[in-house]
């Protein structure tokens, strides 16, 4: 599922003032405006103590009801209602998130910062609510795609580890066994690649 966010004829200037305001998590701008951030679906207050984003990416609101009208969820952090997202929603944004960017590199630490929460705060709701850690959901998304590599086209193992955003063949090769059961190459021989080729 992708999220889209439209801009919309209601939204504010992002004037230098209030970028600053940003840029310095500037606490007397609190309830002036909200800001939210186009690629992670978050709207925060002026003093988020979060990840500065890039600056074609903000949006910026009058109030927090709409920031929340346009589909955005308020920070973790910061809290833009004065209310806590609840967990599900929260690490729904994060699988969203993994979902789509697994290919490149997602420590904890990446994602906790993107998500506006803590390392550890995160690893324990994510494995409450999914059953396993982040850390182990990524690998999962990396290796069933993986397996449909293997099984659809003729790409050298080290070339799909690398699709997959494991640079590491050795490492991928360890990780398709403990996940699996077998090696990339096993896993390609018995599920008989053949016939799933593309002429």
């Amino acid at each position: 599922m992708r999220i889209e966010f439209q801009e919309d004829s209601s939204d504010e200037i992002l004037t230098d003032e209030k970028w600053q305001a940003i840029i310095n998590n500037d606490k007397s701008y609190n309830n002036q405006f909200f800001y939210a951030v186009k690629t992670t679906g978050i709207f925060c207050k002026p003093s988020c103590q979060s990840r500065v984003p890039k600056k074609e990416n903000v949006r910026i609101f009058q109030s927090a009801d709409q920031a929340l009208f346009a589909n955005y969820r308020p920070c973790k952090r910061c809290k833009p209602t004065n209310e806590r997202l609840p967990d599900s929603e929260w690490v729904d944004l994060i699988t969203q998130y993994i979902d789509k960017k697994y290919t490149q590199k997602l420590t904890l630490e990446i994602l906790a910062d993107i998500s506006h929460g803590s390392p550890y705060h995160l690893q324990r709701t994510f494995k409450k609510i999914i059953g396993i850690t982040p850390v182990e959901y990524i690998q999962q998304i990396r290796i069933n795609t993986a397996k449909n590599y293997l099984l659809q086209s003729d790409r050298a193992i080290t070339d799909v580890a690398k699709t997959v955003g494991i640079s590491n063949t050795p490492y991928f090769i360890t990780l398709f066994k403990k996940i699996t059961g077998h090696t990339p190459a096993q896993y390609r021989q018995l599920h008989g690649k053949m016939k799933y080729r593309r002429d």
